[in-house]
């Protein structure tokens, strides 16, 4: 199976707080989840912790590399630049990840959370989630439990797939 690529400063067990989250789904696909995943302005219809989503300078629906997008998600604004997009394309895996960040001085978060969506055999669809985060509220959110960001990002995964399996019905 594939796997999260890392950028310098963000490699997990070499920053504050890691989150990793992963399901494994029969009778979806890349396709299925891909559209929901790539419009940000859906998120807070499967999502509950994604709000007030904007993409900047007029892109959309879909994010592509390098735009700039903010929304408010664990009682943070983010304002986030997409670093990785690529579509599912001859067997390799959709892939879509942002750096973040937030607020100032002792406060400032930085984040970079990627999205890894893989077609598996016998119709299967593997999900996968992580993220990296540097910085005092990275630290807070680490030591939390439960941990809010695990649980949080297992709340967006099921959110995906339950709104996935709904349209393709």
């Amino acid at each position: 199976m594939y796997a999260i690529q890392w950028p310098k400063g963000f490699v997990p067990g070499f920053v504050d707080n890691f989150a990793s989250n992963e399901m494994i789904v029969a009778g979806l696909s890349v396709a299925d989840i891909w559209p929901l995943l790539s419009q940000p302005h859906e998120w807070p219809g499967y999502y509950d912790n994604a709000a007030d989503v904007r993409i900047h300078d007029g892109g959309g629906p879909e994010l592509q590399l390098g735009d700039s997008f903010h929304f408010k998600t664990f009682g943070f604004p983010v304002e986030c630049k997409v670093v990785e997009c690529v579509e599912a394309h001859q067997g390799e895996p959709a892939r879509i990840a942002w750096y973040g960040e937030s607020g100032e001085g002792d406060d400032r978060l930085e984040v970079h959370h990627a999205w890894l969506i893989e077609n598996l055999d016998a119709d299967r669809v593997r999900i996968l989630t992580q993220e990296t985060q540097n910085g005092n509220p990275a630290k807070e959110l680490a030591s939390s439990k439960p941990n809010e960001m695990i649980d949080g990002h297992q709340n967006w995964i099921n959110g995906l797939v339950a709104t996935a399996k709904s349209r393709k019905s």
